[in-house]
């Protein structure tokens, strides 16, 4: 069964973290994170769209994020933060934590791959986009980081064919997608309030608890190129992946790069 979004049930069920966030449903737009982009001189808070369909939804990298009504669950929050841009970079990692404890209430086991992608048994169930925008402003800048996250709810065949490569999907959560979106948005508000105090340094250790390849070979690879190979280890306070190498550890930021495991 899958149920309808309701934007009056999202609502009702904001914890204490996710009060001020307004709430914006859609049933269609090209893409959530474009449309938060375009307005964040004008939020005068935190803002939640969430649409059932994107047409032109983005992933990292420049690649396509497919969804389809009902299969897939797909938003975007729109955050200030009274942070410098580049103490940021963790913050893909600590949205993969909340996401994942979301997910969890629901008895769904999410493990997290460095940087920022969310798996069931081990294939891909959800992933995260963050942009930033600067708003120039007095007495200082407001520096907004928009997070994109898409979620596998089912994967048809037509839609798998058109995502081309293996995914992982959470049907058990189509039952009540509203509650689902709750507990995500209150989790990622408390997130962000404990992101803006402490910095990724608050989720260092919920990460490596949730890490998919911790102790295991990997290959971190930028376009096909393999840039380094190792024993991956966790993350450092900001988000780096420590990874021990045959000329000596190193600590690895994230950008455009991906993981891969070693199959030698």
């Amino acid at each position: 069964m899958n149920s309808r979004l309701s934007l009056e049930r999202i609502k009702d069920l904001r914890t204490a973290a996710a009060q001020g966030v307004e709430v914006v449903l859609v049933a269609e737009t090209g893409s959530t994170n474009a449309d938060l982009l375009a307005g964040v001189a004008h939020f005068v808070g935190p803002r939640l769209l969430l649409a059932e369909t994107q047409t032109a939804g983005k992933g990292r990298a420049g690649r396509v994020w497919h969804s389809e009504p009902g299969a897939t669950l797909t938003f975007s929050l729109a955050w200030k933060f009274h942070l410098p841009t580049h103490a940021l970079l963790g913050l893909p990692l600590a949205v993969g934590v909340a996401i994942a404890e979301a997910l969890a209430q629901f008895d769904v086991d999410a493990k997290l791959k460095w940087p920022n992608d969310v798996l069931l048994d081990g294939k891909k169930l959800a992933g995260v986009l963050i942009e930033t925008a600067v708003v120039k402003g007095a007495p200082v800048d407001q520096v907004w980081a928009v997070i994109g996250i898409g979620i596998n709810l089912a994967v048809p065949e037509h839609l798998a064919a058109r995502i081309e490569r293996p995914v992982a999907a959470a049907p058990s959560l189509q039952a009540d997608r509203s509650r689902v979106v709750a507990a995500l948005l209150n989790s990622l508000a408390q997130a962000a309030i404990s992101f803006q105090a402490q910095g990724f340094a608050a989720f260092r250790a919920r990460w490596n608890a949730l890490h998919a390849y911790g102790g295991q070979q990997v290959s971190i690879v930028d376009g096909g190129r393999v840039l380094h190979a190792g024993l991956a280890g966790g993350v450092d306070d900001s988000g780096r992946l420590l990874l021990d190498t045959p000329t000596g550890p190193i600590a690895v930021v994230a950008g455009d790069v991906s993981l891969r495991a070693r199959e030698d």
